[in-house]
């Protein structure tokens, strides 16, 4: 049975425009299902009306196999963790912890227990005593879950919860509601506009874009087969390059201003049509040597070193595309360079409108270790 159950949800505060329009959707119990957007797809309002804070204006919610539509939030056995973490700035980080456990009627011994268990699991002994203003962002963040995890709720709903921290405090935070989950066997929802936050956390995707969803499923399985354009752009740092292409003979044009020729393998490959629109990720473009299969000439706009790679922007048409090198690439703005393309690492798109015809046939680095 899913944990939570969803068909065919609209929402609309008017009457005429759909905030949310046919949502269909299974997380199953343990599950890491992440809901990632655009700010404004709808992703918030989806969790909102999960947590019982928005109505429901058609369609049915399940949680626990038991219809929700009308059922209060105190009755749905969830928490929420929010942007702004919502912490009481004139109570101490352990009564921020327990609060609602009184509510709930909880022993107090039991309530001793769960919060030393809680503080021990996120590093916050040291810090019960004190009070909001006197932590940092990450003990904040860090005192919002605790007190998600106090409450020992099967069902977390998180809200954005690491947009005001840093960088690399973001990465340590993944990393840390990561194996809470995992260790407390939580079903998660989790909403983000940040796609490295989705592919490295979500064991399931859902996309939503203007209050659809344009695809739902693994982090691999968005990232090598985007159902759509939108998808394709919005999955994958960077983004994956997308340009129009037409085939004259035997050579591929793209943008109308570089020209790649093809080998017979790759005409045989090639999807029904003359015009597309192709994507190809960063990494599937490489250096080349003048004389080899698939070269073409470009113009380098800009170059990112990143000391472990380098990115590499030039334009192909109005379209500016991104190659990224593993190392340190010394190249020039402005210089014309030598890149490697194969119509076998294209993604073919409807040119108008924008569905997936054709992945790639060759997904570069992947592979499989045995034991």
């Amino acid at each position: 049975m899913s944990k939570i159950e969803i068909r065919d949800l609209t929402k609309s505060y008017d009457g005429t425009l759909n905030i949310l329009e046919k949502i269909s959707l299974d997380v199953e119990e343990g599950e890491f299902y992440v809901l990632v957007g655009p700010s404004g797809c709808g992703k918030s309002t989806l969790l909102r009306i999960i947590a019982g804070l928005e109505k429901i204006t058609s369609g049915t919610l399940k949680i626990d196999g038991k219809l929700a539509n009308n059922m209060l939030p105190k009755d749905r056995n969830l928490s929420m963790v929010f942007q702004n973490y919502a912490l009481y700035p004139h109570m101490t980080v352990k009564d921020n912890i327990l609060f609602g456990l009184d509510v709930k009627k909880v022993p107090k011994d039991e309530q001793k227990r769960r919060l030393d268990e809680a503080a021990e699991m996120l590093g916050l002994t040291p810090y019960l005593k004190r009070k909001p203003r006197e932590l940092s962002g990450g003990q904040r963040q860090r005192v919002a879950l605790a007190r998600s995890v106090c409450s020992q709720s099967p069902i977390c709903l998180m809200d954005e919860p690491l947009s005001n921290l840093d960088a690399k405090l973001r990465g340590q935070m993944r990393t840390e509601i990561r194996r809470l989950q995992k260790k407390l066997g939580l079903t998660v929802i989790y909403v983000t506009h940040d796609q490295v936050e989705a592919m490295t956390m979500g064991d399931r995707i859902m996309v939503l874009h203007g209050g659809k969803i344009q695809q739902t499923g693994t982090p691999l399985e968005l990232y090598n087969k985007p159902a759509n354009t939108f998808v394709a752009g919005f999955i994958g740092s960077p983004q994956m390059n997308l340009v129009q292409a037409k085939r004259v003979g035997s050579t591929l044009v793209l943008g109308d201003s570089v020209t790649l020729p093809l080998s017979g393998e790759e005409i045989a490959n090639l999807p029904q049509g003359n015009q597309w629109q192709i994507g190809i990720r960063a990494e599937q473009i490489e250096p080349a040597s003048t004389g080899t299969e698939g070269v073409c000439r470009v113009k380098v706009v800009n170059t990112e070193m990143m000391g472990n790679e380098t990115q590499v922007l030039f334009e192909v048409g109005d379209a500016l595309f991104t190659a990224r090198w593993t190392g340190q690439y010394l190249i020039s703005i402005g210089s014309d360079l030598a890149v490697h393309l194969s119509a076998n690492d294209f993604h073919f798109f409807d040119a108008e409108k924008g569905t997936l015809i054709r992945p790639a046939l060759h997904i570069k680095g992947r592979a499989a270790l045995s034991a």
